[in-house]
């Protein structure tokens, strides 16, 4: 069977076109300047439907799966990855299997919109790879919980329109520390943290369009009919989709690469040394024919784990096996990018750089390397005792 249907090949195509015409020339303006994504742009990518990939036609949204989700964001993603990114904050589905009807008909089709992006606030300054650290609590207090407590990489949390938070809500037994955690889907004002949390964006070394914030909850007020699911239960809900968020990153990896692929075929084309142009020597077009092999083996795999998660097959070793591999390829890709460009290069002249920047970052969060390699390892070995 054929992968890329002809419908996928219309997204596909679409998503390359507009990612060419519209998010390149904002991304090349604004990543230099750690620019905020334009809300014309948002309000573009809402127009195709990109918010509500996953969502159901019943609310709203377009009614499709990871694979053409998975396709979408790596066309964004060539051009700027925090684009690429942003389309998950409507397609923010972490727990809504478990929304009740009441939830989903009052937040999906404005998620599918465009028109109520979300933040995820999970991680913390000692809880990152392991969720069960989780140390922000939520204490109940009449009809409402009381979450206090500090949270760490909440990207976008000033221009969302709702946070999904985290917290724990009961002590956990001994051996069993990731029950107790309970998961709030609380709304906020766009443009503003809400009341009784206090935070600041954190310098970053890249995956600029948006700030990502460290942040500090005192006695913020959440009501408890806000409580998503069952109290106790968030550590499962959290981890139900990281098969689709590990496959949307490989993605945004693969993405990254083909951009920096695509300049250097475009610069060594260009470039002139020695009275001919670079692509005529054997070192750089045997660079370009390994960095084109690595995406596409990049790829084929992530198509192959796309169609598991939309068949409903498990595949939490083959996502893992995806994202590692995807995210490792992406950055020695981007920095062969670099190389192919010689001093050009390292300016914030040439969009490679910034695709080098983006996937370093790949390689870290939804789960680093080490942790996918560990995931690879114990279903082929077993559970290690460390």
């Amino acid at each position: 069977m054929t992968f890329l249907t002809e419908e996928r090949r219309m997204i596909q195509e679409q998503a390359r076109e507009f990612t060419l015409n519209e998010v390149l020339p904002v991304a090349n303006k604004l990543d230099p300047e750690k620019g905020d994504i334009p809300m014309d742009l948002r309000n573009k990518m809402a127009e195709l439907g990109y918010f509500g990939i996953l969502i159901p036609e019943e609310y709203g949204g377009l009614g499709l799966g990871c694979s053409e989700y998975c396709i979408v964001a790596e066309e964004l993603s060539r051009g700027w990855m925090s684009v690429g990114s942003i389309i998950a904050r409507g397609n923010l589905l972490i727990g809504s299997h478990k929304m009740s009807e009441e939830q989903r008909k009052r937040y999906l089709p404005r998620m599918a919109k465009g028109e109520f992006l979300g933040a995820f606030s999970m991680s913390e300054p000692n809880a990152g790879s392991d969720i069960s650290n989780i140390s922000c609590r939520a204490k109940k207090d009449g009809d409402s919980y009381l979450i206090s407590g500090n949270k760490y990489w909440c990207t976008f949390a000033d221009g969302a329109d709702f946070m999904i938070i985290i917290a724990r809500t009961s002590e956990a037994p001994p051996g069993k520390r990731h029950l107790g955690l309970s998961m709030f889907f609380v709304e906020k004002k766009r443009g503003e943290l809400m009341p009784g949390c206090s935070g600041s964006p954190i310098p970053k070394i890249g995956y600029f369009g948006w700030k990502t914030w460290e942040l500090a909850f005192d006695n913020c007020r959440v009501k408890a009919e806000d409580m998503i699911g069952e109290e106790g239960q968030a550590f499962y809900y959290a981890t139900a989709g990281l098969e689709t968020a590990r496959a949307h990153t490989a993605a945004r990896a693969i993405g990254l690469a083909q951009g920096a692929l695509d300049d250097s075929i475009r610069y060594a084309g260009e470039r002139r040394q020695f009275d001919k142009s670079i692509s005529e020597f054997q070192a750089i077009r045997f660079k370009i024919a390994d960095m084109a092999t690595q995406i596409e083996a990049a790829r084929q795999l992530n198509y192959f784990v796309c169609e598991q998660i939309d068949t409903g097959q498990r595949c939490d070793k083959e996502a893992s096996m995806a994202k590692l591999f995807a995210s490792e390829m992406a950055e020695r890709v981007c920095s062969e990018g670099i190389q192919i460009h010689g001093g050009a290069g390292y300016t914030t002249l040439h969009s490679v750089e910034r695709h080098w920047r983006d996937a370093r970052l790949t390689k870290i969060f939804e789960g680093t390397s080490e942790i996918q390699k560990r995931i690879i390892s114990d279903r082929l070995l077993g559970r290690g005792r460390n």
